[in-house]
Formats: C-alpha cells, structure tokens, sequence
C-alpha cells in the first residue's frame, strides 16, 4: 500500500536557478526545516558527483541518516530519487519514499512540483502512517518549497554567461 503526498509553488526564478537549488546540497538542507514529527535536514553528503545512481546521505536533525538514491537527473527540468534507511518509529511505517521534482516554466518565473509516494510496511497502519505523511510530511514539503522560493526571490543575480 502507498500514500501520496504533493507540494506545489511557483518560484520567482527562471527553472534551471530552482533545478540548481533543488539538487545542491549545500543550500537546500536550509529550506528543508521539518514540521512537527517531520525533522530539518542537517546536511547532505554526496558519496559520488551528482549522475543517476549515485548516492547521496541525508543527515538529519533527529540524528537519522537516510539514503537517497537518484533516478532521474534531467536538469532542467526533473530530479527523481528513492529514500530509504529509515529508523525506527518511521521504519515501521515506511519502507521506501520515491520523490519526483518536476520543473517546468511559467508567467511568473517557474512551476515546481515535488511529489513523494511513500511505500507503506503494512496495510495495517495505514491510517497511523496517513496522519504523519499527509499532515506533516506533506507541510515540511510546502514549508520547503516556500523557503525555497524565498531564498531565490532574495538571491542576488548571477552573472549570465555570455553567448
């Protein structure tokens, strides 16, 4: 059994400064402050350079450390990824989270859509699990993409390279 979660925002940037943001790991662990059970992401540790297949560790504030493994690194545009390695309580409702980021450009700058779909360890607890990941999971990401947003609308301009 899954559960879906969704978040959405336009962005006031163009969509390869939002792509460049969601894949770097140095600034997003700041947009990413957690919600209620959900913890802030400390830092984010390439074990190999960004490509399908590599792996990234997600540290967390809680101490966890989870394992993100991408699928889909089509820049502008996607970045795709599974999310495992889960501690327990988590572990006993979740055994994998399979996030899509989709970019695509619009009037005001550009659209970006993150979407996990979260494997659940037992049909079970499925109302327990719908709780955390629809109410707090899906507001950390909201949260995230609003942080996001903020971070780009105040960023200085970056130099354009020259054609």
């Amino acid at each position: 059994m899954q559960i879906e979660c969704h978040a959405e925002k336009i962005f006031p940037s163009d969509t390869q400064a939002a792509f460049d943001l969601i894949v770097d790991a140095q600034r997003f662990p700041g947009t990413f402050v957690g919600y209620g059970l959900i913890p802030s992401i400390r830092a984010i540790v390439l074990e190999t350079p960004l490509a399908v297949g590599a792996i990234r560790r997600i540290h967390n504030s809680d101490g966890s450390v989870l394992t993100e493994h991408v699928t889909v690194l089509d820049a502008p545009t996607r970045h795709a990824y599974v999310l495992s390695d889960f501690r327990a309580p988590f572990a006993w409702l979740v055994n994998k989270g399979e996030a899509d980021w989709r970019v695509s450009a619009a009037d005001s700058g550009c659209n970006v859509r993150w979407s996990y779909t979260f494997t659940l360890t037992s049909i079970w607890i499925y109302p327990l699990a719908t709780l955390l990941l629809r109410v707090f999971m899906q507001r950390a990401m909201q949260r995230c993409l609003d942080n996001m947003a903020n971070l780009l609308a105040n960023a200085p301009d970056e130099p354009k390279a020259s054609a």
